[in-house]
C-alpha cells in the first residue's frame, strides 16, 4: 500500500490526502494519509484559543470565545495589570511543535513579550515574564533581572518529511482517516469492516481521490473541525474538479 508523503518542493507547501468514495451515493467513506496529515491534525490540539480566534476570525468560532477575544482587544490597555497581559492573551507563544509539523496553516505572529527573566542563582529554574520580579525560590529569593532570549523555531519553518523532524506519530506508516477525523492505523480488517458497515459490496465500485492539502484547506479543517462531524466531505468533496486528480480502482 503506498504510503502518502509531504511535497519535498519548497514552493509547494502541501501534503496529501488520498480520499475513498463511494460514487454512487457521493459518500465519503474514509481518508487514508501519512505521518505529515496526522502530525498536522494532532497539532491543532496544541494550539491556543486565542491563536484559532485569530485563525478563523471572531465570527467564525464557536459559541462566545469571540465575544471574550473581542473584548479584550476592545478593552483600554490602562485596564491590564501590564502591556504583556493584553498582547500574550491576544497573540499567545505557540508551541515548539509547529517546527516539526506540516506547515499548514498561516504564519501567526506570535507576542512580542518573549523576554525571559531568571535570578542570579545557577540552581534556580525559576523564570518570569516580568523584569525585576522576586523569585519564589526557598533558596535566593532574589531579584529575576538576568534576561534570557525565548527561541522559538516556528517561524517560517517548513515540515520536509520524515520521522528525523519529529512531530507527534511514525512515518512509513498508511493512517485512515474518518469523516469526523477519528485517525487509526490502516489495516484489512478494517477496511473490511468499514465496507460492510457502509453496505459496499465491490471496492472496485469505489472511486480514489488524491488531494493537495495546502493553507487555505488546512484553514478550512480547522474551521470545519470546530463546527462538524462530517469534516472531510464539507471541506474536500465541494471541490472543483479541477483542482483533484481522479481515477477508478481496479
Amino acid at each position: 500500500m503506498e504510503i502518502l508523503m509531504a511535497s519535498t518542493s519548497p514552493s509547494a507547501a502541501t501534503v496529501s490526502l488520498k480520499l475513498m468514495i463511494d460514487p454512487k451515493s457521493n459518500r465519503l467513506l474514509f481518508a487514508e494519509a501519512g505521518k505529515d496529515f496526522v502530525d498536522f491534525l494532532f497539532y491543532i490540539m496544541s494550539l491556543p484559543v486565542g491563536t484559532v480566534t485569530r485563525l478563523l476570525g471572531k465570527q467564525a468560532t464557536v459559541g462566545c470565545i469571540g465575544n471574550i477575544y473581542g473584548s479584550i482587544e476592545n478593552l483600554d490597555d490602562s485596564y491590564f495589570l501590564s502591556a504583556p497581559e493584553k498582547d500574550m492573551l491576544l497573540r499567545p507563544m505557540l508551541t515548539n511543535y509547529a517546527a516539526n509539523v506540516a506547515f499548514l496553516l498561516p504564519s501567526m505572529q506570535s507576542s512580542t513579550h518573549t523576554n525571559l527573566y531568571k535570578c542570579a542563582s545557577r540552581r534556580c529554574m525559576n523564570v518570569t515574564f516580568e523584569y525585576n520580579s522576586r523569585c519564589l525560590s526557598n533558596s535566593t529569593h532574589g531579584s529575576m533581572y538576568q534576561k534570557l532570549t525565548f527561541v522559538n523555531p516556528t517561524n517560517g519553518v517548513p515540515y520536509s518529511g520524515g520521522d528525523a523532524d519529529g512531530g507527534f506519530v511514525k512515518g512509513g506508516v498508511a493512517y485512515m482517516i474518518m469523516d469526523d477525523l477519528t485517525v487509526t492505523s490502516v489495516s484489512g480488517t478494517t477496511i473490511i469492516t468499514l465496507l460492510k458497515e457502509f453496505n459496499v459490496k465491490d471496492v472496485s465500485d469505489l472511486e480514489e481521490k488524491v488531494i493537495a492539502v495546502g493553507v487555505n484547506e488546512g484553514v478550512e479543517l480547522l474551521k470545519a473541525s470546530m463546527q462538524t462531524k462530517t469534516v472531510l466531505s464539507s471541506v474536500f468533496l465541494v471541490k472543483k474538479e479541477s483542482s483533484v486528480k481522479s481515477e477508478p480502482l481496479h
